[in-house]
């Protein structure tokens, strides 16, 4: 019977299944997708070739409407089209560019974290070093050498030989 009752339990309720996706009515994106595309806009944007293009889009669309006859203007003298696009392309470039900074943001505070774990894990290895180079010397300075051993048995042979006579 309690075979069965699993068997029976809906997807939704089972903790070992993934959950199906459900159907929304909002567009589905994938943010790291998305921030890719932002940061890659935002690096243009950031570039004298689209200052160039720009000026150039500008000038363009200035003396297009200035010079050429009355009837092919799209755009008269307060060229309130043109301030429409400028706004337009500003009002977007500008969550652009600050999605770009924070993700830039992010990397950064994970590159500073692994850093000082890095600089920890350094400075902990120099001070395993320093106390075993301090451990070494100690040892050495107890440890007779050669020219000690060899001055210790010339005052010990003269020793015997004092005590010989």
């Amino acid at each position: 019977m309690t075979a069965e009752r699993y068997d029976r339990t809906p997807q939704a309720d089972r903790l070992d299944q993934p959950r199906a996706l459900r159907r929304t009515l909002r567009p589905h994106y994938n943010p790291e997708t998305f921030g890719r595309m932002a940061e890659k806009i935002a690096r243009f944007i950031g570039t004298a070739r689209f200052l160039v293009y720009m000026t150039v889009f500008i000038l363009v669309w200035l003396a297009w409407n200035t010079m050429i006859p009355a009837p092919l203007r799209f755009d008269p003298y307060p060229f309130i089209f043109l301030t429409l696009m400028l706004s337009l392309q500003a009002s977007y470039a500008a969550p652009l560019i600050l999605l770009a900074q924070n993700r830039q943001d992010d990397r950064d505070r994970v590159q500073y974290e692994q850093d000082r774990m890095g600089a920890e894990r350094n400075q902990a290895d120099t001070e395993y070093l320093a106390r075993e180079l301090a451990g070494l010397r100690v040892a050495l300075a107890e440890v007779a050498t050669r020219d000690y051993i060899r001055t210790e048995l010339q005052r010990l042979a003269e020793e015997l030989e004092d005590r010989s006579r």
